[in-house]
């Protein structure tokens, strides 16, 4: 996945392991106790990674920040946009988006993704469509087929 525009650019590019793991590191090592700069700094090192596991866990972890930290609330809901539209969940993604874009219409990170979304939506709506229309046409060669072959006998 490649992004193209230079405000959403850094989600494209994932920590090297051994960034990820000072994160992961500091992480553990606080244990119950984690504090909440750990987890998210935890939860955007997993959100820029290529694996899609990796990626999850970032927005989940981001998710109980949203709901628990309600100070935090803005800070989240960009990399939760971000999460969700890297999983492919583009109506979370949007969802979030929009809440970000309704405090800071001015946010060229947000209207960038914005556009990413909305893109990506298009193009696998029409790719949808595509199939759908594929699929009825080979049904109706198939049902014209049946039908000459039952008119024959």
């Amino acid at each position: 996945m490649t992004f193209t525009s230079p405000d959403a650019a850094d989600a494209d590019s994932p920590l090297k392991a051994e960034e990820l793991q000072v994160l992961r590191t500091q992480y553990e090592n606080e244990g119950s106790y984690v504090g909440v700069q750990t987890k998210f700094n935890y939860a955007w090192g997993l959100i820029k990674s290529s694996s899609r596991n990796e990626q999850q866990e970032g927005v989940r972890l981001l998710s109980d920040i949203f709901r628990n930290a309600p100070e935090r609330r803005r800070e989240c809901l960009y990399y939760l946009a971000l999460g969700n539209y890297k999983l492919g969940n583009y109506a979370e993604a949007r969802r979030y988006n929009d809440l970000l874009l309704e405090h800071e219409p001015a946010n060229l990170q947000a209207s960038s993704l914005r556009d990413l979304i909305d893109d990506k939506v298009a193009k696998e709506g029409l790719m949808g469509v595509a199939i759908l229309s594929g699929v009825a046409i080979a049904a109706g060669v198939v049902g014209g087929m049946l039908f000459r072959g039952a008119k024959r006998r």
